[in-house]
């Protein structure tokens, strides 16, 4: 059997180290509230996450891929296809039902209020990528469950979609400095920093784009890419504008805000 929690554990750990001495190193913006402050309440509730889902939840998705190869069940299983290309449909399929169910958080109010909180972060680095509330978390397991039980993944991909999600997800958040001429070339085929710091913007309509966090194709063949910000990546405001007071966003507050914040004109329905 797959040690998954090591395995995830320890590329994690490697992912963010790098991140957090690239962001020491080579700055993409300069910070605009306390790094101390923010870093607390977002690792915080990165410690909190995965205790809160293997509490509430008896099988994970590892688990929920074997039993699927034993018991045959989705797409991938009732066809004989060589492992490789199963492995690889998986990755693609799953990336894509996270580009939707991003999309979809963004979509409905009621979603988008337990989004806010990932979207309220007043500047944007590695640990903006970790921090999400733990109902969505729920709530995107829950929708990863479901998704294997429909495409029957291998254990091995799951396993290593769930790395790559996650180191991608440290990455395109990054305040990192990539040349230019690099990003043009990588955002090709995968969600950059400046790609993914144009979603954080305080304008809804940046907001409401480039949802991806792994590949950057399902923005482009689905009209959600924006290249750049209109203030440029240095003048850009990150955030909200209805959660403008870092001192005032305590731990208690982020967790209370979807039942309590303005959810303001983010919906996409709501744009205004």
């Amino acid at each position: 059997m797959i040690d998954e929690a090591k395995i995830r554990l320890g590329f994690f750990l490697a992912v963010f180290v790098i991140m957090a001495l690239w962001e020491i190193l080579f700055p993409r913006r300069i910070l605009t509230t306390s790094k101390a402050r923010r870093w607390g309440r977002n690792l915080t509730i990165t410690v909190i996450n995965p205790l809160l889902v293997r509490l509430l939840f008896p099988v994970l998705v590892l688990g929920l891929a074997v039993k699927a190869k034993e018991g045959h069940w989705g797409l991938l299983n009732s066809f004989d296809i060589p492992d490789w290309i199963a492995i690889i449909a998986a990755i693609f399929c799953l990336d894509f039902i996270i580009y939707l169910q991003h999309l979809m958080f963004h979509a409905v109010p009621l979603l988008w209020r337990l989004h806010m909180i990932h979207h309220a972060d007043m500047d944007i680095d590695v640990t903006t990528g970790l921090r999400f509330h733990p109902i969505e978390i729920l709530v995107s397991m829950l929708i990863k469950l479901s998704a294997v039980v429909v495409i029957g993944p291998p254990p091995v991909a799951v396993v290593a979609f769930e790395v790559i999600l996650n180191a991608m997800a440290m990455f395109n958040h990054g305040n990192v400095r990539l040349p230019l001429g690099i990003d043009r070339i990588v955002r090709l085929i995968l969600v950059t920093p400046d790609m993914h710091r144009v979603h954080h913007s305080v304008y809804p309509r940046e907001t409401n784009s480039n949802f991806g966090f792994d590949l950057s194709w399902w923005d482009r063949l689905f009209g959600t890419y924006k290249a750049q910000p209109t203030d440029g990546h240095e003048g850009m405001t990150i955030g909200l504008r209805q959660f403008r007071d870092d001192s005032r966003v305590t731990l208690p507050r982020i967790l209370a805000m979807p039942f309590r914040g303005d959810q303001g004109r983010y919906a996409i329905g709501r744009r205004g």
